[in-house]
């Protein structure tokens, strides 16, 4: 088990109006490391379509447990779209989870895929194939270029089935009014 900490690692951030890649359209992304050689999150309100819990369980070997069909498989983000990611609650621990912070926990082997499966999973997970990431100051760039707002994470936000509605309800933790954003940098 690994801890990591960073400038943005356990925040959220928010995809100004005016984002041009449409990937990132809209989105709100979980940052899990933020580093100077770079950044890596999870886009936690898109879902991924094609493929459902319990079939992913059977492509990898795993007999789905009862309750497999609520489990929800989100679109992580651009980045090997085949590689998995659990984000969850920190009462689940392996010895391959990277501590994000004291609250949130992320796993990328298959053994956190069972346990929620066997039902011994974390309390609290958000599932997700892919991820976001940037380069060495990318992000820093992004958010210097006015694409991208940052907000405290917590659990509604994180593992919501609201997914539809995750982005005004970050905004709207800022306490901003989403129409008065602007799409220009200030500069002093």
């Amino acid at each position: 088990m690994q801890k990591i900490s960073g400038y943005l690692a356990g925040q959220l951030l928010i995809a100004m109006p005016q984002m041009r890649d449409p990937r990132f359209t809209r989105t709100v992304v979980y940052v899990c490391a933020h580093t100077a050689d770079g950044a890596m999150g999870l886009v936690i309100n898109r879902m991924f379509d094609g493929l459902s819990f319990p079939e992913l369980l059977e492509q990898i070997g795993i007999e789905p447990g009862a309750g497999a069909e609520a489990i929800r498989i989100h679109f992580g983000g651009p980045v090997e779209g085949g590689r998995g990611f659990v984000l969850h609650s920190t009462d689940y621990v392996h010895e391959t989870t990277m501590m994000v912070d004291d609250n949130v926990a992320l796993t990328a082997t298959v053994d956190v895929l069972k346990a929620i499966a066997e039902g011994n999973g974390p309390r609290a997970s958000l599932l997700a194939l892919g991820y976001a990431g940037w380069s060495a100051g990318q992000l820093d760039s992004e958010i210097r270029e006015n694409a991208w707002l940052n907000v405290s994470a917590d659990d509604d936000l994180l593992y919501g089935t609201d997914v539809e509605h995750k982005w005004e309800q970050a905004i709207h933790k800022l306490g901003i009014d989403f129409a008065a954003l602007s799409g220009d940098a200030g500069h002093a």
